[in-house]
């Protein structure tokens, strides 16, 4: 007898909706084949499902099998197809029938005593089961929270095999899974960290501000142990809380590769991502053998920390050039090519020198002009310019470490924000998430108008550092959100002097 059901696998982040077919056959030796390009994982379901059956109180057929997993051009990996297919040998059995499984997606992997366990990418999956037009979803219980965030769709969380049968049936009631998305952010987004805990590093804190204000790269510069990673950790609570669309888009790629968490629903609070110098250019842009979404983009509307900054291998740090101006990656291989979203803030921290003390009045530095240059020239020039702010980040004193006066908080550093980011809303006003520091050239033409002292000043400034073109469309860019800071309607020279200031490495040797 032959069942038909549906489920749906991930290509990339996004769902594929498929076809389950299972024909159970009357006669051969008991033997159960998957065809429409399945992994190992997904093959290997065969005896997963024998087991879960068999241990669920069910008859394993002991005929032959054919199952499909339709459309058959699409890879089809992980282990979600166990409990459909399961299903589909009960049906061909004749041991259970249903009259909702044409409007119902069933995802879910079995334990070989029949328990059902979580799968990646559920959100995902529900986002498309939900679009395709169908009105019921069964998912593993410890999914059920991450698939109710899609409001188009009845979410049935299953425990068991058993307890799927029973449901389909309509001998078991389930109840609905449902979820406050508000509730979720108010009990989720918040932070543990805080920028009162960093002592002084007014300046730097200042240019922290500038940079989530505009959604601006920011690279920090200074010894080791003077808070440069302290720093960047905090930089997240000072932008403005996701929206449901940025949380929705942050969550399925965190769901697609199984860092979620089980019974977590969404994320609620900016990702900081912080790779080791160590790390492969697959893991950080993206990439393997079937395409999964690298450290880029799961600091999707978040932060990216790379810390020792000169330690990457350069052809890795190469990598990405290209989504820091595009936002989003292109994995290509020979047979497909996936889109993985990486709009992201990028914050580097170097030290100045080899040893780190080149400028710093704690040690002296014992590296000769020649090896300051090469540890330097270890970024290349096309990846500086594609960084809008330099800084400096000094050592702190003891006095200072010491101090009980107030420090500037995030509470006070996020309102200045949040201020510039409404004005930014209101200028670019069409809908679409866009800050200063991804403006197009027409609107910086547009938008960043310049007065006869500012054109003055970012001609010298041109002339004498030798900054190029993109240096001065950053310049303008910057300076644009600093005068969105101080409240003015016109960039003016103190605003463009600010913006030059933090060209630090652009300038001539």
């Amino acid at each position: 007898m032959l069942a038909r059901l549906h489920s749906v696998t991930l290509d990339g982040i996004d769902g594929v909706i498929c076809e389950v077919e299972v024909d159970v056959g009357r006669g051969g030796f008991e033997k159960s084949i998957i065809v429409g390009l399945p992994d190992a994982a997904v093959k290997e379901s065969t005896e997963r499902v024998r087991s879960a059956i068999v241990n669920s109180g069910y008859k394993h057929p002991k005929t032959a099998s054919l199952i499909n997993l339709a459309p058959a051009d699409v890879k089809k990996a992980g282990p979600a197809f166990d409990l459909p297919i399961a299903l589909g040998m009960l049906i061909g059995q004749n041991v259970l029938a249903s009259s909702i499984l044409s409007e119902t997606i069933i995802v879910g992997e079995l334990a070989l005593d029949g328990r059902v366990r979580p799968v990646n990418g559920v959100l995902s999956m529900a986002m498309s089961a939900a679009a395709a037009g169908f009105s019921r979803m069964l998912v593993p219980l410890d999914n059920a929270q991450e698939a109710a965030v899609v409001q188009d769709i009845e979410v049935f969380g299953i425990g068991s095999l058993a307890q799927a049968v029973g449901f389909l049936s309509g001998q078991l009631p389930l109840e609905t899974t449902n979820v406050d998305i508000e509730e979720l952010f108010n009990v989720s987004a918040n932070y543990d960290v805080d920028f009162a805990d960093v002592k002084g590093q007014e300046s730097v804190k200042r240019a922290l501000t500038i940079a989530a204000a505009g959604g601006h790269n920011i690279m920090m510069i200074g010894p080791p142990g003077a808070g440069k990673t302290m720093l960047s950790q905090r930089l997240a609570t000072i932008l403005p809380p996701l929206s449901l669309e940025q949380s929705l888009e942050t969550t399925r790629v965190y769901s697609s590769v199984g860092l979620l968490g089980n019974n977590k629903a969404l994320m609620a609070t900016r990702p900081v991502r912080m790779p080791h110098h160590s790390a492969s250019g697959p893991a950080l842009v993206g990439g393997g053998p079937t395409p999964r979404p690298g450290e880029l983009s799961l600091a999707h509307f978040g932060i990216l920390f790379l810390d020792e900054f000169v330690e990457f291998p350069r052809h890795v740090l190469e990598m990405i050039r290209q989504p820091l101006e595009d936002g989003f990656v292109i994995v290509s291989r020979a047979k497909k090519t996936v889109k993985f979203p990486a709009q992201f803030m990028l914050v580097a921290a170097m030290n100045p020198c080899p040893c780190g003390y080149f400028g710093s009045d704690a040690r002296q530095c014992k590296c000769t002009p020649g090896q300051i240059r090469r540890y330097l020239s270890k970024v290349s020039g096309p990846l500086v310019d594609r960084i809008d702010i330099h800084i400096d980040v000094p050592a702190i004193g003891f006095r200072k470490l010491r101090s009980k006066s107030g420090q500037l908080d995030s509470a006070a550093m996020r309102a200045d924000v949040v201020r510039a980011m409404g004005v930014q809303a209101e200028r670019f006003g069409d809908g679409r998430i866009c800050t200063n520091a991804r403006m197009s050239h027409k609107q910086v033409e547009k938008f960043c108008q310049l007065d006869t002292p500012s054109e003055m000043l970012l001609k010298q400034a041109m002339q004498e550092f030798g900054l190029s073109a993109r240096a001065h469309d950053k310049i303008c860019k910057l300076a644009r959100t600093i005068a969105d800071l101080a409240g003015a309607r016109d960039i003016a020279a103190e605003h463009i002097g600010e913006a030059i200031s933090y060209r630090k490495l652009d300038r001539k040797l």
